[in-house]
């Protein structure tokens, strides 16, 4: 992560960031800085890529916003927050609302678990009752009356009990998870005044109501061609360990809307990396499912782009994606004429028409370049030869396994 020298006095005013709550995987903070922007920490292998990206592959990544200077923040009462300083070429953000779900999200967690920089708290568990529909009227205030329950952590944020995955979600933990990982750390490390840059990119869910997203790290190998041998070893070690070997392929993170329940159903990176081939094919109809029936519309547009996604792959020479993840996203929120119990509800039989305005809207997206490398790469460290291999075996085995689903199998 990109580091600066300390904050001017006369250079406080700035944006408040809040946590996404919408990121279902990785290891850094990801946060919102407007409604259509996230940022995330700055490195600088990835703003390179970024800034040199084949055309062909700007339909399947966010769109590059430029960067940020973010620096630590505490109130009158202790609490800490992000903030971004818009360099000239960003003014003009979109301001942070204080009836923000997020933001009322972070402050009450940190008001139940003390200062992060008390180092009295490890990262916390919780959990609050489902808030469904109490969104669409104010955020903050449902939020605020539904009750927040806290206790310490056991194993990991996201799991209830040993083995068994937490699963019925109005949100998902993941991004407060990482939030505070990344709060703890920046504190222990640096004072308070220090800058750090951040990328701005396009927030990819910002269109949908209710955001199902898939997060799968895609390839054969995740180490980057500067990892420690002990890193290269660890990494190596969950491939063989996961279906990133045999499948090319692994869950990163999920999290998908049940319209019965009126709630997310949330996955996190140690359940995907339990899971055998099958465990895979049955954790992708899931995210396809919406607790009432299968999305059957959806994998159609689905494999459309993801056909055109392998052919841009097989197009880049010399480009190794590794440790990157690929987003599959869609809407929970069906369309009117979809819906069950419709008077306009489609015909099972016409479902499958892929013509251009019968597509239902899904997105995929290439995430996360920090250890991509392709020739004339500034710290290119080892020179390859035609495309990605490791990432075009996991996009055809994803392929194969959409198609079996759609096919009944």
């Amino acid at each position: 992560m990109v580091v600066q020298d300390s904050v001017d006095a006369g250079d406080k005013m700035g944006v408040q960031l809040e946590p996404f709550l919408h990121q279902v995987g990785g290891h850094l903070s990801v946060m919102q800085y407007d409604e259509h922007t996230v940022c995330k920490p700055l490195i600088s292998q990835e703003q390179r890529f970024y800034e040199s990206l084949p055309l062909a592959m700007k339909r399947f990544t966010p769109q590059y916003k430029g960067t940020v200077t973010v620096h630590l923040q505490r109130d009158s009462r202790g609490s800490l927050s992000l903030v971004a300083n818009p360099r000239k070429e960003n003014q003009g953000p979109f301001k942070v609302s204080t009836e923000s779900a997020a933001v009322a999200i972070w402050q009450t967690f940190q008001q139940a678990t003390g200062s992060i920089s008390s180092g009295t708290h490890s990262l916390t568990k919780w959990q609050h009752a489902p808030l469904g529909h109490s969104f669409q009227e104010s955020p903050a205030k449902a939020l605020l009356r539904s009750g927040f329950h806290f206790h310490a952590e056991v194993s990991s944020l996201v799991e209830d009990a040993p083995g068994s995955q937490a699963e019925k979600r109005s949100f998902n933990p993941w991004g407060l998870h990482c939030h505070q990982a990344h709060l703890t750390r920046l504190c222990s490390e640096y004072p308070e005044n220090k800058r750090h840059r951040f990328l701005l990119l396009e927030n990819v869910v910002s269109k949908y109501k209710y955001p199902c997203i898939l997060d799968l790290k895609m390839g054969t190998r995740q180490h980057g061609d500067d990892a420690s041998e002990e890193k290269k070893a660890r990494h190596m070690r969950k491939c063989a360990q996961s279906t990133s070997a045999c499948l090319g392929v692994r869950i990163c993170g999920m999290q998908v809307y049940q319209t019965d329940k009126k709630h997310f159903l949330c996955k996190d990176k140690y359940y995907g990396r339990k899971l055998s081939v099958e465990g895979f094919r049955q954790t992708l109809y899931q995210f396809l499912h919406d607790g009432a029936r299968l999305r059957t519309e959806l994998l159609q547009p689905i494999l459309h782009q993801l056909q055109a996604l392998l052919l841009v792959i097989r197009s880049q020479s010399s480009y190794r994606f590794y440790s990157s993840s690929l987003l599959i996203i869609y809407d929970g929120q069906e369309p009117p004429e979809r819906a069950p119990g419709s008077l306009h509800q489609q015909a099972p039989q016409t479902v499958r028409d892929c013509s251009p305005g019968n597509l239902a809207k899904v997105d995929i997206r290439m995430i996360d370049f920090a250890h991509t490398t392709y020739k004339g790469s500034r710290n290119e460290l080892t020179t390859y030869d035609g495309p990605d291999p490791g990432y075009i075996f996991g996009l055809e085995n994803l392929i194969q396994i959409l198609q079996d689903i759609q096919e009944g199998e």
